[in-house]
Parts: C-alpha cells; structure tokens; sequence
C-alpha cells in the first residue's frame, strides 16, 4: 500500500534554507572527492554527506541528520496541523470504509505508476537467501501487497522451486492489478484479498486465502501498517501472530516521525496524533521506534529510544493500552514478538535542478515470533540471521 508519489518540498523559503548536519571529512586522495560515493550497482547506505562535500552533486544521501533548527520547524507545523483537524464528518467518512479509497487510489492509475521495489534484497538480505536454488520450501505473506511491486521482483530472482508467494491487498482493485499482470505465476505466486486487521468470525477464520495458522515463514509489511488505524494495531499483529509459525519473520519498513511527508501536511489533514488523510482519502501514520517496540515487543523503553523521552515513552505506552481496551478483544494480552532490529533510516532527497532539499525518514525494522524449543519446522530456522546464509 505504499503511497508512491514523487517528494514534493514544503515551500523553499521553509524547508530549504535549514541544512542538514554534516560528518567530519574522511580523508580521501587528493583529487578524489567524492569517489567511493559513487557505486556500481549502487550501494544504499554507503552515502555520508561530509564537510567539503557538494549537496547537489548526487541525488540523495544516507544517514542524513537534521538540525535543531529544523526540528523546531517541524514541531511548529504539527501545532499548526493540530489546529485545524479534520471534521469529525470527514472523519468517520475516512475511517469506515478504507479500503474504498484504496481502490479508488489503485483504479486511477496504471501500473505504470507504481515502481518496483528493487531495494528490497539488499535491505532484507534473508529474501535473497530464501529464494536461492539451495534454500528449503518457504511460505511469504506479503500484507498490503498493492500492484505487486515487491512480490514481482521477489519473483524475478526467484530460482527456489518451493517458494510460495502469498500476496495480499485489502483492496480489490489492487489484487486486479496483480492478477492481470504478464508475469502473474499462479505455480509461486497467489493473489488475495485481505484484510490483515480483520476480527476473525464463526464464518471466517480471519487469516489469508490459503494459509492456515502456522504455515508461513515469513511476513513482508512494506509501507503497509501506516494505513491502519491505530485501533486496528492490536487485531493487525494478533492476525500476524497466528499466520506465523513459531521462529517465523516480519519484515517491516514504514514511514518515521519527521518524514517530509508528515510535515508538508497542511490544514484539514490531522486525524490525531502522527496520522493524517491524504488529499486521496488514504490514510497514513507515522512511526516513532519507541512506539514499534512497544506495539510488537510489548516493552517499554527505559529512555533509551532516540526518539522518544522517558515521559513520551510513557505517554506511547499508556496510549497503545488504551487502544487494547479499546479494540474490544479482551481475550489475552497482544503477542509479543521478539524485536530482532529497529532501524531508522534517515535520507535526504535533492532536485538538483531546483536546488531543493527533501528529508525523508523511515523505520525499518525485523521482528520473529518466538519459537517453540521443539519447533524447527520453517525455512528461515535454517537461515543463520547474522549472516543470513543457509545453516548446514
């Protein structure tokens, strides 16, 4: 469900005139500046903005910091954002029926649109090594699977003869626009609608199309979770929890607090706290880390989240509870899963030809249910995690 619109810069007199943090200047032969930033393929990650270095020189940079400076201008938007939400009308319009505004989204554009994940095996290395000639069978759910552009290349590289895709979408258009693609491969790849917060029922079991409980390896979320609602976050992971077999994987990759996308938001797009409705009716959420560990780990940070206090963490905690309360299970406390990794992954975008500067931020992180100490029964049981090749 990742919204895949080219970064638009908040006015330039705003955002552009805050520049970010540099790193010290490696040292580097005279004459070559700049050199080792240029990789082939590209390397994400590899890119620092050091003193000496030209910002415009290269169309992004890794690990991009911001200033105090422009942090306070963000906080000011968010006040600004908080004072003029949206209507509780377009409110309740917004959140009855997402999945509308989803179709509608994925039936006003093509294919074309969307571009393929092709960053996915480097970021998530496990992927490469489950769909190698040499790995074992192995099930991946992707939720939130839009047009396909992440099973797709998954697919392309694919040379494991027992890799299943499950790709699911809570949006039927989207579902469509996989099914009716050239490369669709029903023998490794299964298109279904889905909606990972469903309430399972006397006459649905609330899983994927397919799947059973405990039958997948592992779950790809890319840019899907900051669809939901927050309320919806106890039944999402619940339902994840169950599709997982014991030591199975999530992948998670979402937008982070700060992200340029939350602080051009203008008046009339506030639904609460770090979630917003696009001009599309999509909604969008924006992550804190120490919000991540708490809704899959279930633990508090004692003060030791980049970003969040000791007070906000609190304050995140108390909420998420209020939200279990809320969701009206009351059947057992939300699964905890074991946080392998949180990453924020901060990037500066540059149009070099209007000399405006965009930052980006996402988390990134990996998660595992618990596994059973009689259980070794899933593909990635064989993988080592540190190195993510096969075990012998």
């Amino acid at each position: 469900m990742e919204h895949l619109r080219t970064a638009v810069a908040i006015d330039p007199k705003d955002s552009n005139t805050f520049d970010p943090i540099r790193k010290p200047a490696s040292e580097r032969p005279s004459g070559t500046a700049n050199a080792e930033k240029r990789t082939d393929p590209f390397q994400f990650g590899s890119r620092y903005l050091e003193e000496g270095d030209d910002i415009f020189e290269f169309n992004a940079w890794d690990h991009v910091e911001t200033d105090e400076t422009y942090k306070e201008f963000a906080e000011e938007q968010y006040a600004k954002q908080r004072e003029a939400p949206v209507n509780e009308f377009d409110k309740n319009r917004f959140n009855s029926d997402p999945a509308k505004w989803w179709n509608k989204f994925y039936g006003h554009n093509t294919t074309n649109f969307f571009k393929n994940r092709k960053w996915l095996q480097q970021e998530f290395p496990i992927l490469s090594t489950l769909s190698s000639a040499e790995a074992p069978p192995c099930v991946l759910l992707e939720v939130g699977a839009g047009a396909g552009n992440s099973a797709f290349p998954i697919l392309a590289q694919n040379q494991n003869p027992k890799l299943k895709i499950h790709a699911c979408d809570f949006s039927k258009k989207a579902v469509e626009l996989i099914r009716e693609n050239e490369l669709y491969d029903q023998q490794h790849l299964q298109a279904d609608v889905w909606d990972v917060a469903q309430v399972p029922t006397d006459e649905d079991n609330g899983l994927p199309p397919g799947l059973e409980e405990g039958s997948v390896d592992v779950v790809l979320m890319i840019f899907i979770f900051s669809a939901l609602s927050p309320k919806q976050w106890d039944q999402a992971t619940r339902n994840i929890w169950r599709v997982l077999k014991p030591g199975g994987l999530v992948l998670f990759r979402d937008y982070g607090r700060g992200d340029l996308a939350q602080v051009r938001f203008k008046k009339g797009r506030y639904l609460e706290e770090n979630f917003y409705v696009r001009g599309d009716g999509t909604r969008v959420y924006f992550f804190e880390k120490a919000e991540l560990q708490e809704i899959w780990g279930g633990d508090k940070q004692n003060g030791n989240s980049e970003d969040a206090s000791n007070e906000e963490v609190e304050k995140l905690t108390e909420a998420v509870q209020e939200m279990d309360l809320a969701s009206g299970t009351g059947v057992s406390p939300r699964p905890k899963f074991e946080v392998l990794d949180i990453g924020v992954d901060r990037r500066m975008l540059v149009n070099r030809q209007r000399k405006l500067k965009m930052y980006r931020c996402w988390m990134q992180a990996k998660f595992r249910k618990p596994e059973e100490k009689s259980e070794k029964n899933n593909a990635v049981a064989a993988v080592d995690l540190e190195s993510n090749s096969l075990a012998s």
